[in-house]
This record gives structure tokens, C-alpha cells and sequence, in this order.
């Protein structure tokens, strides 16, 4: 019985530590950049930006190819923190389309709306959440 309650415990240490020892990403004011290289050429390129603000919130994004870039999204975010719209612009810096969001209860998304840059509504994706207890 103590060599059980022995061993317990030094599970219990080991899961702390293991915890302990992965460290959590600090976003605040954070720009993550990743890189390709192209392994016939060994040139290298910006693949995609993203851009968070002083609360750890994701600001903005861009995706690159070798051309240049393709598209970019900015996020904007209500005062209790969650996601109000997205913008979504092309290559050219002009505006794409626009995403409003709704949230159920729990503060996830509920539906969210697509328009365009005119304000038509042009689609509508909703969320549903299913729980597999099996």
C-alpha cells in the first residue's frame, strides 16, 4: 500500500513538471512571420503574418506567395473582447468582403454573416456544437 501511494505521488510530481516545463506563448503584441524556401532555388519567401495587439488578440493576417502578397484580414473586437467583424482584403488592399459573428452562451460562434464591401448580405455560416460522449 505505500509503495502505491508512493508511486501516486510521484505521478502526480511527474504531471506537474511536464506541465510546468511547456511553456505558454505570450501574443501580446506578437508578430509570428513564417518563411518558405523553394528547394530548387534555396530561395526563401514570406509565406504568412500574423499580427496580435496589446491584449494577446489577433490583429491582423496576411498570406504571401512569391509574388507577393494575396489577401490580408483584419480583426476587429467588441469591448468584452469578443470578434465583432472581419475584413478581408485581396492583394490589391481592396476590400473583399466583410464577416459579422454572433456567439451562443457559452462565447461560441453562432452564425456568422458574409457581406459585401456595399453591405449586401451574401451568405450566412452557422455554427452547430455536438458533444460525443461515447
Amino acid at each position: 500500500m505505500k509503495e502505491l501511494l508512493t508511486f501516486a505521488l510521484l505521478l502526480a510530481w511527474l504531471h506537474g513538471m511536464a506541465q510546468e516545463a511547456t511553456p505558454t506563448l505570450n501574443k501580446k503584441n506578437l508578430v509570428v512571420k513564417e518563411w518558405n524556401t523553394d528547394v530548387r532555388t534555396n530561395a526563401r519567401f514570406l509565406d504568412h503574418v500574423t499580427t496580435y495587439d496589446q491584449h494577446g488578440r489577433k490583429v491582423k493576417e496576411e498570406e504571401y506567395s512569391m509574388a507577393g502578397l494575396q489577401w490580408s484580414k483584419c480583426f476587429e473586437y467588441q469591448a468584452d473582447g469578443r470578434l465583432l467583424r472581419e475584413l478581408t482584403y485581396n492583394g490589391k488592399g481592396k476590400l473583399d468582403n466583410i464577416q459579422k459573428f454572433e456567439f451562443n452562451e457559452y462565447g461560441r460562434k453562432r452564425i456568422t454573416y458574409t457581406y459585401t464591401p456595399k453591405g449586401k448580405l451574401v451568405k450566412t455560416k452557422t455554427y452547430e456544437y455536438i458533444i460525443n460522449n461515447e
